[in-house]
């Protein structure tokens, strides 16, 4: 089976025709919480406002997270195994919140137990995963929902169909992508002064699918620094905008990528970059990607540059400014957090059966970007891609 970047963009026409049951107008969507670390908990909170869900479990390898996580969602189950969660028939969704490494394997073990999917940003850890979820969310008739939540934001799609979509821009030939930030004070604090390894702590199925080392408190509290778990801030932070850049200028990967950086400001003894940046060639217009840290970071956000003016935008903000010389900057300011429009999308779709705004097989697309930025800084070259023909699946 192959899927070509057309077919992929096209499926933001799809509606699943299948669900195993179908849910009543004042029935209660069940979410069960794979990976209760700070970013599942937050993310699970914004679930929690919508009075038609209802936590029913949580699970995660490290009992102390299980606590914190059960006093959010008093009531709920627990468990240590993702697939005895699964098993739940009162877990309509599953929230996945588990390190990079695991997101395929609880991803499609999820779908292929009947279960819609929202799982957290990148998509994955490596470029032959991706197709693979989304195989399965075809096959399983399943919603998967990215936590891409710009694709939800109302200042991400207004400022696109405003400025970009109206034509108001122009012919935009070059975008910015920044995510900095200042340097840590203090050194690392994540690991709580844990040392040891916590008697309630699964580590071998933390590892998962990545080769066998021994307890590393580093590694377990700062995964995202250690590249055989993650991309480092490429992937963290460059899904985001690479997908932004593809939600306004078309969903396709690049035809290249070239990156280069390093570790500048050593804290958890990793070896993924704290200073990365690259350049992603598209048709028509060449991308930038940077992040780093320095004391004083320029702010974050994305910047389109057409012949017509620019466009600035970030998660509370966009600013247009006319490239005539005297027009003046159009600003526009959102307050909240636009994870919660992201997170009322996926239900709305578990229920209607409508593809959601972060449908996985538009993230399979902007995900290659920063894996392939991660391949060029390791390999210390450019990589050329065909784009086109890039998510190709076993049948």
């Amino acid at each position: 089976m192959t899927i070509t970047r057309r077919d992929a963009a096209k499926s933001a026409a799809f509606s699943a025709l299948s669900y195993s049951r179908v849910m009543g107008a004042n029935e209660k969507i069940g979410l069960g919480l794979i990976g209760a670390g700070n970013r599942g908990k937050h993310v699970m909170s914004k679930f929690q406002l919508n009075s038609d869900l209802e936590v029913r479990a949580v699970c995660d390898v490290y009992g102390a997270r299980i606590d914190e996580a059960l006093g959010k969602a008093p009531g709920a189950k627990s468990f240590y195994q993702h697939e005895k969660l699964l098993e739940m028939q009162e877990v309509d969704a599953v929230l996945i919140g588990s390190p990079d490494h695991w997101h395929k394997d609880h991803a499609i073990d999820a779908m292929n137990a009947g279960k819609d999917v929202y799982v957290e940003k990148p998509l994955c850890r490596t470029l032959d995963e991706a197709p693979l979820i989304v195989l399965a969310a075809r096959r399983t008739n399943r919603i998967c929902q990215v936590g891409l939540q710009q694709r939800s934001g109302s200042v991400y799609i207004e400022a696109r169909d405003q400025f970009v979509k109206s034509g108001r821009i122009g012919k935009v030939t070059w975008v910015e992508c920044v995510w900095n930030s200042a340097p840590s004070r203090g050194g690392t604090r994540r690991s709580g002064g844990v040392v040891d390894k916590p008697s309630n702590l699964d580590w071998v199925r933390f590892l998962g699918p990545v080769r066998y080392r021994e307890w590393n408190p580093r590694i377990y509290f700062s995964f995202r620094s250690f590249l055989d778990f993650n991309g480092g801030r490429m992937t963290d932070f460059g899904h985001h905008w690479l997908d932004v850049v593809h939600m306004y200028l078309g969903e396709r990967a690049p035809d290249s990528a070239v990156a280069a950086g390093g570790i500048h400001h050593p804290r958890e003894g990793g070896d993924a970059p704290d200073t990365i940046s690259a350049l992603f060639e598209y048709p028509g217009f060449t991308v930038s990607f940077q992040s780093v840290v320095v004391g004083n970071p320029a702010p974050y956000g994305v910047t389109f540059y057409g012949d017509k003016g620019k466009l600035y935008v970030n998660r509370n903000r966009y600013v247009f400014t006319g490239a005539e010389k005297g027009d003046q900057p159009i600003q526009k300011d959102f307050p909240g957090d636009i994870t919660e429009q992201h997170v009322r999308n996926f239900l709305d779709c578990v229920k209607s059966r409508k593809l959601p705004n972060g449908d996985v097989a538009l993230a399979a697309i902007s995900v290659q970007a920063p894996l392939l930025a991660v391949k060029s800084y390791l390999e210390k070259r450019r990589i050329r891609f065909d784009a086109e023909h890039s998510l190709t699946m076993p049948g």
